[in-house]
């Protein structure tokens, strides 16, 4: 009698990461909404529509990793909260960071599907070959 073995549902990491990365993004960029206003002397209606609009693309983007599409976007993110920092100098140094998780979330992520998919396969071929 021969069991027959089927691959468990696997989440992916490199959207786990990456969403990770965009919730605390988002919370970042959401702080700097009062900032603009009361620090940098931004217009409210402009500072809430882009520290707010930010803060929610980054929540949206985060459940539509799903897409390929979606890391891109990421990666556009990740630009404009760098050049936030021309209004708030911190966002610099903020946006840096998160670029740096981003794209090693990304990167990493897609080590590891690489790995676990090579590992799955030489598993199938050996339990083939009995």
């Amino acid at each position: 009698m021969t069991e027959e073995t089927t691959r468990p549902p696997e989440r992916s990491p490199r959207r786990g990461m990456c969403a990770a990365v965009l919730f605390l993004e988002a919370i970042t960029l959401g702080l700097t909404t009062p900032v603009m206003i009361s620090v940098a002397g931004v217009d409210t209606g402009t500072a809430l529509t882009v520290g707010l609009g930010l803060t929610l693309l980054c929540v949206l983007l985060a459940g539509m990793l799903r897409a390929e599409w979606a890391y891109l976007v990421g990666y556009a993110v990740q630009a404009v909260a760098i050049a936030l920092g021309l209004v708030v100098p911190m966002m610099f140094f903020l946006g840096v960071v998160f670029a740096a998780l981003w794209t090693g979330a990304d990167l990493l992520g897609r080590k590891i599907e690489r790995e676990r998919a090579a590992a799955w396969a030489a598993w199938e071929a050996e339990q083939g070959s009995r």
